[in-house]
């Protein structure tokens, strides 16, 4: 694959002074590094909203499905870079954004990063991104690739850095998703990014052992999945008392179901895990947790006491 994949021109083109006003119906051009499921997806997006587009990836054949859609191929990532003032990166790490951009000249570039790191990592790179003549904005995008460009699907991305670069870039960024701005810490995204993410993570690991559970039995799997679903939707708005009580700092505020009672309701789950030949090795943690808790707090707290014994 060559720079050239459609016959479009990689000379550093000049954004004209709409193209950079916020507010702007002018598309503003911009490269993407990165044509993963995700990079991928994202171009596609801005191709489809007449966004100018010069894409580069280590892998050149992964080009070619958005050069046929009309963007322009760069042969190197300096130079494409050296293309457009918004370049936005989607690479598979740090490591991968240091080696792809060692050799660019950043220098007036406005930098967003969407690659999933974590919140030093932001902070250590937007540092490098500035030092090198950048603006800088990280990003965390909550979805996956067939919900970016569809509105209805809900995904969004959430940014922190620079807010002058955030809202002169706004319209683009909200192009393949939402947006959420956290704040200007470079480091927010990532840590908003990552806390959603290890909930969601904590939600399968008990929907995995909710369906082992079943294994053994004559309960299909698809007919207890709308049960889960449902269970989980109802009791996903607790976290909302949660939050109140931190804040409080007040763990009998609206007490429901206390910690006392549930800790008196762990040998169930044991027993039952035990009975079904299911290993507890997922719910076990948060058991032990309960229990300290229960010993070193009140019976009659919520299970927000937790959230400090997770605290170093």
């Amino acid at each position: 694959m060559t720079d050239n994949a459609v016959g479009h021109s990689i000379e550093n083109p000049a954004e004209d002074t709409a193209a950079r006003t916020p507010g702007s119906t002018a598309r503003t051009p911009l490269t993407l590094l990165g044509l993963g499921a995700m990079g991928t997806a994202l171009g596609r997006a801005w191709l489809a909203a007449g966004h100018p587009l010069t894409v580069w990836n280590r892998s050149a054949a992964r080009a070619e499905a958005l050069a046929a859609e009309g963007a322009t191929v760069a042969a190197s990532a300096a130079e494409a870079v050296a293309a457009n003032g918004l370049v936005v990166v989607c690479l598979l790490d740090d490591d991968s954004v240091g080696q792809a951009l060692a050799d660019a000249d950043l220098t007036g570039r406005d930098l967003v990063n969407l690659v999933t790191g974590t919140p030093g990592q932001a902070r250590d790179r937007a540092a490098w991104a500035v030092a090198r003549g950048a603006r800088y904005l990280d990003g965390g995008i909550m979805a996956v690739p067939p919900m970016i460009g569809v509105p209805e699907a809900g995904g969004y991305v959430f940014y922190s850095g620079s807010p002058e670069l955030f809202e002169q870039h706004r319209a683009a960024l909200a192009v393949p998703a939402g947006v959420r701005w956290v704040g200007e810490d470079p480091g927010l995204a990532a840590l908003h990014d990552v806390a959603l993410l290890g909930a969601m993570y904590g939600m399968f690991a008990g929907a995995a052992h909710a369906f082992a559970l079943i294994g053994r039995e004559s309960v299909a799997p698809s007919s207890l999945a709308p049960l889960l679903a449902d269970w989980l939707t109802a009791t996903a708005p607790a976290v909302h008392r949660t939050a109140a009580q931190l804040e409080a700092g007040d763990y009998t505020l609206g007490v429901v179901s206390n910690l006392g009672m549930q800790v008196a309701g762990v040998p169930t789950f044991l027993r039952t895990a035990e009975e079904q030949g299911v290993s507890p090795e997922l719910l076990a943690p948060y058991f032990g947790l309960m229990r300290r808790r229960l010993e070193s707090g009140s019976a009659e707290e919520d299970l927000t006491g937790v959230v400090d014994l997770l605290r170093r």
